[in-house]
């Protein structure tokens, strides 16, 4: 046995080790956000379900906010993974929990209640609060005008707190609501539907979607400009802010945020009917170059070639060099990566485009349930074509919940413009969309169809159909509107 007094020594030993150990590691410095970062792979986003900021169309991803931080976890070298919040205050909740998103991408605007919840960025986008009104109703042309008038804002924006001041300072400012059931796109419609009387939204989002409220008017500026930023968790540690500093300047330098905002603020391209005189020209000038590809295509898909010329006509006005803010070109208007799915090497070759755009068609319509029939499953693989089938299923789970018949397209159509309001959006897999379009996408190329078929009738085809010989019903010989806007 051991003695007590041999023990002694091995013992402090053992102390004296134990505590170097504890200190030594002590002296280890836990790694900073941006480190961690980096260790994980993998940059955690908090952002908004909006037009604005993030959503999915037939593109896959897609928003400002998403394009903007989607670079700069390519600059880490790290993949980009989105978190969504319910509303602003979820949002702010959601930054900087345990395993949580590190940053948040929102179009957010700092206040000084805000700066005691996170830390901000630089700026990246300056916009302007703007009071909304409907036309045909009095246009407020100051704060005084908004007493008395039914008022709703997004719950815990920089806009509740301007309206919060305003109240202080003008007593008949009392009816307004803050909702965080609603998102920006809704304000807009409610004011559009004359739900309420005036909402208050920035500039950049009003620009986005006024193009689909022909209701919707700025009634004045409110304040001054401010400046958007994303925003980190507070703290001490500013390695991952300094980063997000760092690139937002290098974009500001090299033209990349100019090029997004251009993109995304500078034009808006609607889908819209150009007018039926205006097809009949192109009926003419165009369509006898392209129309024995159409024929040719479509017969090797079995589809209808007028049906395939329609889609082009909706897509591309027959213009085979076209390229939208989005990045689809060429006639049939296909995306990168759907082209190289339909073997397409090059989307601007008209008859490459067509073939492309014929053997998506039927591989759409191929994926459709079986329980949906003609002539519906036809209307279901266009508006698929548009909006993509995420969505399009997400509509007609909605249609079933309400009790009408998720296969066909006259219930259908019904839900569809509910993809863009937050309510209902938020209870699907694929979240927003601008549910709208395949709705009037889907009602444009059937249009065009319809005269499409009744001017290839036999008694009238030919190389060129005579203006004279055009008994197009609805044709307007009227010259459209200039001011419509282009496809």
């Amino acid at each position: 046995m051991f003695s007590p007094t041999a023990l002694r020594p091995r013992y402090a030993k053992w102390l004296i080790a134990t505590g170097l150990f504890l200190v030594l590691s002590g002296c280890v410095e836990k790694p900073n956000t941006l480190e961690r970062v980096k260790e994980d792979g993998v940059l955690r986003v908090v952002t908004r379900n909006s037009p604005a900021t993030y959503f999915q169309d037939r593109n896959g991803e897609t928003g400002f906010e998403y394009e903007l931080v989607k670079r700069f976890a390519d600059d880490l070298g790290v993949e980009l993974k989105i978190e969504t919040a319910d509303n602003l205050d979820d949002l702010f909740t959601q930054l900087g929990k345990p395993n949580g998103p590190v940053l948040a991408a929102a179009g957010l605007v700092s206040s000084e209640k805000r700066k005691s919840q996170v830390r901000f960025s630089h700026s990246y986008l300056e916009v302007t609060p703007q009071i909304i009104y409907r036309n045909g109703q009095s246009r407020p042309t100051d704060p005084a005008a908004l007493a008395g008038k039914k008022i709703m804002v997004l719950k815990g924006s920089t806009h509740a707190e301007q309206l919060a001041q305003l109240k202080q300072k003008y007593p008949g400012i009392t009816e307004y609501e803050e909702s965080d059931a609603v998102e920006v796109v809704d304000l807009l419609r409610m004011v559009d539907e004359g739900q309420i009387d005036l909402t208050l939204v920035d500039s950049n989002e009003v620009a986005m979607n006024q193009v689909y409220f022909p209701n919707v008017r700025v009634a004045f500026d409110l304040g001054d400009a401010s400046n958007q930023s994303w925003a980190v968790a507070p703290g001490e540690d500013n390695s991952l802010l300094n980063e997000i500093n760092a690139y937002l300047d290098k974009v500001q330098k090299n033209g990349t945020l100019q090029r997004l905002k251009d993109r995304y603020y500078g034009h808006v391209d609607v889908l819209g009917y150009v007018g039926a005189y205006t097809f009949a020209q192109h009926l003419q000038q165009r369509l006898p170059k392209y129309e024995k590809h159409f024929k040719n295509y479509a017969k090797a898909e079995k589809v209808d070639w007028r049906l395939l010329a329609a889609i082009g006509y909706q897509e591309s006005l027959w213009q085979p060099t076209v390229t939208s803010k989005t990045g689809v070109r060429g006639l049939m208007m296909l995306t990168q990566n759907t082209a190289q799915a339909m073997g397409v090497s090059n989307r601007l070759d008209p008859k490459q485009s067509i073939r492309g755009g014929a053997k998506y068609l039927a591989y759409i319509k191929g994926l459709l349930d079986d329980s949906i029939e003609e002539p519906d499953r036809t209307w279901f693989a266009l508006a698929a074509y548009n909006v993509g089938g995420g969505h399009l299923d997400d509509a007609r789970k909605l249609a079933a919940k309400e009790g009408l018949n998720p296969n066909k397209w006259l219930d259908v159509k019904k839900i569809l413009p509910r993809l863009s309001q937050k309510k209902w959006y938020s209870k699907t897999r694929y979240g927003y969309a601008r549910g709208g379009e395949p709705v009037h996408f889907v009602a444009n190329i059937r249009r065009y169809y319809d005269i499409l078929t009744w001017v290839t009738q036999p008694q009238l085809e030919g190389d060129q159909v005579a203006e004279g010989n055009l008994h197009v019903p609805g044709v307007d010989k009227s010259k459209p509107n200039p001011e419509t806007p282009p496809l």
